[in-house]
């Protein structure tokens, strides 16, 4: 045990971050946090990055946390408690664990209606594993090794911890000033899953006629991607990715399926889990964007499912499983492989190559050459060129929309890993900007980020903050003057012609990212793509490109309700 020290709140809270090894901390100052600030400056290296907007600073906490695999420290001052939301429910949703912590004013103040005094441990704790008060400066160290540990263990998640002002002041002799390394990191404990069920399991699977993988970024979360290819490998059985599981297992692979369900699924993938006969779920929720509403499966009466999570609750939660295992991913499939070897040694199943099925869907996409509205530039184009020119360290955040559809069908994560980023556990709108920042700190890469204009226009004010940072962040806007994702459905499933409030005025956003300090571009063909997206990817700092894009009723994207509809009503459509 260390020797007592006196030190005051601030101080102590500074001392626990840095034996968690934190390195970044995202947010911006209010009055709530100066005391804080003034020890921080004095007494601390880690680097804070400054945001013009809370909910930015959620979001970019968010994706730097999936991508470093430790958990990462978000803070708020109280008059913005409220803006942290998106990002914490997010996170709440995807598994990621962030150490929240907002200031407030003092203690009971806001029974006198003191100024910003609001109920934050009630607020985040429907959206956080945990949420709770320091009430003194003596128990920080206790309750910040908590902290860390519930966010890390189990089923990852925030956690929310709210500081009153005065505990920042407030000085006490502290002798417990230690870290819990385990929980520096996630997921800090691999518990494997029943041996027996494991057993079950693998019996299953060797009787298969035609079995399908459906990972889900649990895989991603449990870094399982080495060991759930050779489990693929070693039974030769197709891997296909939910949207936020993409890269999972690198997708050239002859097993990868790639990304399934209705949020970037093509048709021959889909097709594919369509007809297994057994389907073995490791670390998805089964949610409705990656099962396409629950119809992707067909009859679960004719299908046997697995599943594999460390999430009880998301077990056998919408299709029944003759085996459920609850579990860490990378454990567990360890231990099954393990078996497998050791057992079934023998086993030499027919090889399986995907790759031509999926160079035919590809190429049928590439080269469709449906003619795009008069203006706009074709977004497959987009993704085709930036799949040949992406570096294997680039980061793609995108989110929903045109931003996220055609890269998370079309983009090709040839690496393993958490190379693409996206939001589709809540899916709000404002998410792929921040993103970017937050993967600009988490990683040395470049780091292109795709939005839309409707998304964009929530976060414009953190182009400051990128253009600040000095990272390598390319932001692709692809633009159609319109909330398109609502354009699509009113127009696609619920007959509208002309959809009510979706649409706004034009903003010359090139002029706005030069305002802002960003080399800008805009493509306005097909043959501009390559060389656009090679300069600014070359560029070391921020690079802002526009490109104006068909709505989504206009030219219907990867999303499997909307392609019936489309062929129905005579529209063109991609899958």
């Amino acid at each position: 045990m260390p020797d007592a020290e006196v030190l005051n709140g601030a101080q102590i809270i500074l001392r626990m971050l840095e034996l968690h090894g934190v390195r970044h901390v995202f947010g911006l100052p209010g009055e709530t946090t100066i005391g804080w600030y003034k020890e921080w400056e004095a007494h601390s290296d880690i680097e804070y990055v400054l945001t013009r907007d809370e909910r930015t600073a959620s979001y970019a906490a968010e994706s730097y946390a999936k991508i470093t695999g430790r958990p990462c420290v978000l803070e708020a001052p109280s008059p913005g408690v409220t803006h942290c939301t998106p990002g914490i429910t997010e996170a709440y949703l995807s598994s990621v664990p962030i150490i929240f912590f907002s200031s407030d004013i003092p203690i009971n103040q806001d029974k006198k209606h003191g100024l910003t005094g609001v109920d934050q441990t009630k607020l985040y704790a429907s959206i956080c594993k945990e949420s709770f008060v320091l009430t003194n400066a003596r128990e920080i160290p206790f309750l910040m090794r908590r902290a860390f540990r519930v966010a890390t263990s189990g089923r990852p998640a925030p956690v929310h911890i709210r500081v009153p002002i005065n505990v920042f002041h407030e000085k006490a002799e502290i002798a417990d000033l230690y870290a819990e390394t385990d929980y520096s990191v996630y997921p800090a404990h691999r518990p494997v899953a029943d041996h027996s069920k494991i057993r079950a399991a693998i019996d299953v699977l060797l009787a298969a006629k035609k079995p399908v993988i459906v990972c889900g970024q649990g895989g991603l979360i449990s870094q399982a991607s080495d060991v759930l290819l050779e489990l693929a490998e070693f039974l030769q059985i197709p891997v296909g990715t939910t949207t936020p599981g993409k890269g999972t297992i690198p997708e050239n692979h002859p097993l990868a399926l790639r990304v399934i369900g209705g949020r970037g699924g093509m048709e021959y993938s889909n097709s594919y889990v369509h007809d297994a006969d057994t389907v073995f779920f490791v670390g998805t929720n089964t949610d409705s964007a990656a099962t396409d509403h629950w119809k992707l499966y067909g009859d679960p009466k004719t299908t046997t499912f697995l599943h594999l999570d460390i999430a009880e609750a998301h077990i056998g939660n919408n299709y029944p499983v003759k085996v459920g295992l609850v579990g860490d991913a990378r454990a567990s499939l360890a231990y099954m492989l393990e078996i497998l070897k050791s057992e079934h040694a023998g086993h030499r199943p027919a090889k399986i190559d995907l790759n031509p099925i999926k160079t035919t869907a590809l190429n049928k996409v590439f080269n469709s050459n449906i003619p795009m509205p008069e203006g706009t530039v074709s977004p497959v184009k987009l993704s085709q060129a930036l799949d040949k020119v992406l570096p294997p360290d680039a980061i793609v955040t995108s989110e929903p929309g045109v931003s996220a559809i055609y890269p998370s069908a079309l983009l090709t994560i040839k690496e393993a890993g958490r190379r693409y980023i996206t939001n589709y556990s809540m899916g709000a709108l404002g998410y792929s900007v921040p993103a970017g920042l937050g993967a600009a700190y988490a990683s040395d890469g470049p780091v292109i980020s795709f939005t839309g204009d409707g998304s964009f226009g929530f976060v414009m004010g953190d182009m400051e903050t990128i253009r600040r940072s000095n990272k390598n962040v390319t932001i692709i806007l692809t633009r159609n003057d319109t909330f398109g994702w609502i354009r699509g459905e009113a127009v696609l499933l619920d007959d509208v012609d002309a959809p009510w409030s979706t649409d706004f005025g034009a903003v010359d956003y090139i002029k706005l990212a030069e305002a802002f300090g960003f080399k800008t571009a805009r493509i306005t063909s097909e043959d501009q793509i390559e060389g656009v997206l090679s300069e600014a990817i070359a560029h070391p700092g921020a690079s802002f490109i526009e490109m104006m894009v068909p709505s989504q009723d206009k030219i219907v994207p990867f999303v499997p309700n909307w392609v019936r509809a489309a062929k129905a009503k005579n529209l063109p459509y991609f899958e």
